[in-house]
């Protein structure tokens, strides 16, 4: 089945706005099995979207139209869809209701100009959106079925996953079922991991269960893709994958699935009752930004300091502990080599840790670009965190290292 993912907005097409909905989109369709066949982005101008649509259906068996929901003059997917389609709109009473009852509960009344969001094209069928007022709906234009869904990335999300992806799989034939397990890593690159995972029985490109990575710099997402008869049959399958894949992976699995690494060091420090203090320098906050606004930190996030040198202040993880009260403190401290304004430079990353049974340390030196730097010295800070709380060794070296 060929499927088209057709975006709108003019801030997508003027490139104001990261179009991160395209590639989430096509990426759980490819998790499941779903070719993307086109990917178009069009502004908001009626005549240009009535020509996508006409030219989408004529090429796709399955469109799915991100963003245009909205309640305002812009917003236009509902108003083409039902052009394209030659029916009228017409209110959606159950739509309307929803959306009054949801301001209500907010102890607001409905903007007027919502009602927009409730009138769907004349027979469409409705597609929910339990978490917004941007209304779902699918129509059949010439050969292909239009699945619309709204322009909030975490709307759209989980219609994607709840919705629009069993329809598409029920449209394609596909009767079975499918699963996606992810493994965050730091500290190797694709090439060292897929060297690490060689020789997996099943394991492969194109093997019984699908491999592949993305590389997301300081991270390495490995995924597994199978489809199988039933969730049993998938449990059955995948357990023992799973198993030699950490085994292999090791120490430098940082999270899984949904899981962060800030999330694994939150349960690790909860789980025990402990307390943290965090030590920055060229690090700018990035490690207490990814720790503090957690649900749960408020009672484990002891401070946070931002200092333009630690060393040169004098500035120590156990200093740090001892005057924050905390149970743990984490100081990452960054020396740039001569001339930072080079395009490419180095820098010598020192992490310290600091808890009841005294101060580990690690040095490691980073090459790269000034963002480059900053990033990896916050993720390798972050990591030697989560190994010093689970009891792994926190100067096993990393690819990213230099000499």
């Amino acid at each position: 089945m060929k499927v088209e993912i057709l975006c709108t907005g003019d801030e997508i097409l003027t490139g104001k706005t990261i179009n991160t909905n395209y590639s989430h989109i096509a990426r759980r369709l490819g998790d499941v099995g779903l070719d993307v066949t086109w990917g178009t982005t069009v502004g908001d101008d009626r005549a240009s979207l009535l020509a996508a649509f006409h030219q989408a259906a004529a090429r796709a068996d399955a469109v799915i139209v991100n963003g245009g929901l909205g309640p305002t003059v812009d917003d236009l997917s509902q108003e083409i869809a039902a052009e394209a389609c030659g029916v009228p709109l017409v209110l959606s009473d159950y739509w309307m209701q929803r959306m009054t009852e949801s301001y209500a509960r907010r102890g607001r009344v409905m903007p007027a100009n919502n009602r927009k969001q409730a009138m769907l094209p004349d027979g469409a069928e409705f597609i929910d959106n339990p978490i917004g007022t941007a209304c779902g709906f699918a129509v059949t234009i010439g050969k292909a079925r239009f699945l619309f869904t709204p322009g909030v990335p975490r709307e759209m999300r989980r219609m994607l996953d709840e919705q629009v992806i069993p329809r598409l799989l029920k449209l394609s034939g596909i009767a079975s079922v499918t699963r996606l397990k992810r493994f965050h890593t730091f500290g190797i690159g694709e090439s060292r991991a897929d060297e690490m995972l060689a020789g997996i029985p099943g394991l492969a490109i194109d093997g019984d269960i699908k491999l592949g990575f993305q590389a997301h710099y300081p991270q390495l997402e490995t995924k597994l893709a199978v489809r199988g008869a039933d969730e049993s049959d998938l449990t059955l399958r995948l357990a023992p994958v799973e198993a030699e894949v950490r085994r292999r992976l090791g120490n430098f699995i940082v999270a899984e699935d949904n899981e962060t690494l800030e999330g694994v060091i939150l349960a690790a420090l909860r789980a025990q009752s402990l307390t943290l203090a965090v030590g920055e320098d060229y690090t700018g906050g990035n490690i207490a930004a990814r720790i503090a606004p957690l649900v749960g930190a408020e009672g484990v996030f002891a401070k946070g300091v931002i200092m333009g040198s630690l060393t040169a202040g004098g500035v120590t993880a156990e200093a740090l502990r001892a005057e924050s009260g905390a149970s743990h403190a984490l100081a990452v401290a960054v020396q740039l080599d001569e001339g930072p304004d080079r395009p490419d430079f180095g820098a010598t990353i020192t992490l310290q840790i600091a808890d009841t049974g005294g101060t580990v340390s690690r040095t490691a030196r980073l090459v790269g670009g000034r963002d480059w730097v900053r990033v990896g010295a916050a993720e390798l800070g972050l990591d030697c965190l989560r190994r010093h709380l689970l009891g792994l060794p926190v100067d096993e070296r990393i690819d990213f290292e230099r000499r």
